[in-house]
């Protein structure tokens, strides 16, 4: 990502000018294709045309006949790729509308902080973008996405939407292709060969079933009687490991038969019928405590891991110590999907179908609110053990977890927002890092007012949600709020005692007074004399970020030295921690002071190593924070077009935040002295075609 300019954190001269461009993938965010398409052929030929010359394409069809896996496997074929990505939102983990745009705006690279509706920030950074945005799953607020994909591609002449659903979405402009399930008829059909390859990836010994010509007749009429639906074949094909073809096609013809003598659902469509028959037939044929963990599952959104399945879904016969085990058993059987994600290890989920089906069992037991209950809980203490392992050696792990968690967060919010308001206060308010470092301000906030509203009126839970609550109003440029939410906390924070709550409140206070322009006034609350007069551990985090409001302080009144002593301090506190985000700051005000001093190529090399520690952690503000400070130095260096490319750079970055300099006439001034010198040592024109150049380079 950062390797075009050099912003790797390394040894050599900050002024030996542009190491040269870096090879890059192209922009984009695609899952990983899963193992074993088969088929498609002519779906694949006219998506790929439809994709050039439609702009709203919908995939619909019957739950499991692959609309995601073919939409997935067309746009990632090369010829489908954009100038500036191509980009996936996997929508079936949301339940809430409101956080529709959200999802999208996250998925494309954008963490808007600013105050504006972000449906409005969400079109105008589309504006000028060519790219191709695929909406997975839409069929539970298909009229949200058909809102949002009016609105966007109203915005955005060179957008391309590809929509998988259940059902179309009703534009006018849309183009409905509906997917049929495999061809199921003769010896090669296509749904043969998956169920044949589902099969052999479960047990290599269900060949022979396949080398029998008997048998293999056998299969396909199995497959014809699934109706060539992919996700009925799959479970079918692993099945195989341990029963008989025969004993299965005769336990599926039989209760193919129930269904049809009861009629099925009413109204439902014949080959949802099948879907559901097929789930069915799969599920009768686990074991008991399979059926039950299948059951409890489905109250996960998304993906979980498996010390969440065995917190939530243990009870009764059940225990914890036998979750994994017979977690293994659904995924042997395709009920659960596993995955491997680099730093959140194995992960686990079901398909919206398979999820669905549990979720009727779950009810039939009686147990939804039990459930859904040990899942908010165990989410909320979760987020109380980030809160305190955030300013730690496992922030970087912390940060991925929670990230890879998000679903989850969200559902368990909600459901406590509706049965514990007090409880969704507290993580709501514990999970301020996520919020505000991690570039979910617009979500939080959102969480935090409603948190509010509905929570206790009064103690230490709330006085931590409000500061959060501050924290948002911060990063947006809410500067009113952000004050007298500042004003208020600290209210609180002398009447409780508390020296960790009086240090977070005067942080937020003089934050909020400072990025307007009042650094003196800031110092009063968070300096050294100030800290001292509250007490507290030197290494909690409520110290650490007045340190921090300190340094920048000391920096807009051109007291360097000053700063960069305070930065020293705030970043040997931190390397003792092991603590990444604030130590990435503390060596960006090193850098503003060694720039202030007259130290270019101390400044630049500061200003490396806060972006490889920004890097990390995913925090675009301190990104586009360190493009504008490290083009400063260059370009004080005499390196005007390496200069210009770096300020395209950062006003790409500050584009995905919302508010460039997020306000701050120190910054905005910082910036324009980088533009003004690079200008000069290499004239208007050479700094156009190079700023262009930078911010044509990719964000996510």
């Amino acid at each position: 990502m950062f390797g075009e300019y050099s912003f790797n954190n390394r040894p050599a001269d900050p002024a030996d000018g542009d190491p040269g461009p870096a090879v890059s993938a192209p922009p984009g965010n695609l899952p990983p294709e899963p193992a074993g398409f088969i088929g498609r052929e002519e779906e694949l030929t006219a998506l790929h045309l439809l994709l050039h010359t439609r702009r709203l394409v919908t995939l619909t069809g019957v739950g499991g006949v692959g609309k995601s896996r073919l939409a997935l496997r067309a746009v990632s074929d090369p010829e489908q790729a954009r100038p500036d990505g191509v980009w996936w939102v996997d929508l079936s983990p949301l339940r809430d509308p409101a956080l529709l745009t959200m999802t999208v705006a996250r998925a494309v690279g954008l963490a808007d902080h600013s105050a504006r509706p972000l449906d409005e920030e969400l079109c105008a950074w589309m504006a000028d973008k060519e790219l191709l945005l695929v909406l997975d799953t839409c069929e539970h607020m298909v009229a949200d996405c058909r809102h949002l994909a009016g609105e966007l591609l109203q915005s955005a002449p060179d957008l391309t939407v590809l929509v998988t659903s259940r059902e179309p979405l009703g534009s006018p402009c849309e183009k409905v292709v509906e997917l049929s399930p495999l061809p199921c008829e003769g010896s090669d059909s296509d749904a043969l060969a998956l169920f044949r390859h589902r099969a052999l990836a479960a047990s290599p010994r269900t060949a022979a079933v396949f080398d029998d010509p008997a048998r293999a007749a056998l299969a396909a009429e199995v497959c014809r009687r699934l109706d060539g639906i992919p996700l009925a074949l799959e479970l079918a094909g692993a099945r195989l490991r341990t029963w008989p073809l025969e004993r299965m096609a005769q336990r599926l013809g039989d209760r193919f038969e129930v269904l049809a003598d009861a009629g099925g659902r009413p109204g439902t469509p014949p080959r949802h019928r099948t879907m559901r028959t097929a789930i069915g037939w799969s599920h009768e044929l686990c074991e008991p405590l399979e059926r039950l963990l299948w059951a409890r599952l489905s109250v996960f959104t998304g993906d979980f891991d498996v010390a969440a399945a065995r917190a939530v879904c243990s009870g009764g016969p059940l225990s914890a110590a036998r979750v994994e085990r017979v977690l293994s058993g659904l995924v042997a059987k395709s009920v659960v999907r596993r995955m491997q994600e680099r730093g959140a290890g194995a992960r686990y989920r079901m398909l919206d179908s398979i999820r669905e089906y549990g979720h009727d069992w779950l009810d039939e037991l009686g147990e939804v609110r039990a459930v859904a209950d040990r899942h908010a809980h165990w989410y909320a203490a979760l987020s109380r053990a980030a809160d305190r392992g955030w300013i730690g050696p496992r922030q970087v792990d912390w940060y991925r977890r929670m990230t890879a968690e998000h679903p989850q967060l969200r559902t368990a919010l909600e459901h406590l927002l509706r049965t514990d308001p007090a409880a969704a206060l507290e993580m709501a308010g514990a999970l301020w890092f996520f919020w505000f470092s991690c570039g979910h301000v617009h979500e939080g906030r959102g969480f935090l007012e409603r948190a509010l509203e509905e929570g206790p009126p009064a103690g230490p839970v709330r006085a931590q949600a409000l500061w959060t609550l501050g924290l948002t109003a911060l990063l947006q440029g809410d500067m009113d709020t952000a004050r007298r939410l500042g004003e208020e906390c600290t209210r609180l924070a002398d009447g409780a005692q508390d020296p960790e709550q009086a240090l977070r409140a005067a942080h937020l206070y003089a934050a909020a007074l400072m990025l307007p322009g009042d650094p003196r006034r800031a110092l009063e609350l968070a300096g050294p004399r100030a800290r001292a007069g509250h007490g507290g551990p030197a290494d909690g985090p409520g110290r650490l970020l007045c340190r921090l409001v300190t340094g920048y302080a000391l920096c807009d009144l051109r007291r360097y030295e000053e700063a960069a002593e305070e930065a020293r301090g705030l970043r040997e506190a931190c390397a003792d921690l092991d603590e990444r985000w604030l130590r990435a700051y503390a060596d960006y005000v090193l850098a503003v002071a060694a720039f202030g001093l007259g130290h270019p190529e101390e400044a630049a090399r500061h200003v490396r190593a806060m972006l490889s520690g920004k890097r990390l952690l995913g925090d675009r503000t301190g990104i586009a924070l360190g493009l504008d400070l490290l083009a400063a130095a260059v370009a004080a260096l005499g390196d005007g077009e390496l200069a210009a490319r770096l300020l395209g750079a950062g006003h790409a970055w500050w584009r995905t935040v919302g508010r460039p300099q997020m306000g701050s006439p120190s910054l905005t001034a910082l910036r324009e002295q980088g533009e003004r010198q690079a200008r000069a040592a290499i004239g208007d024109a050479a700094y156009e075609s190079a700023f262009l150049g930078g911010a044509a380079a990719p964000t996510g």
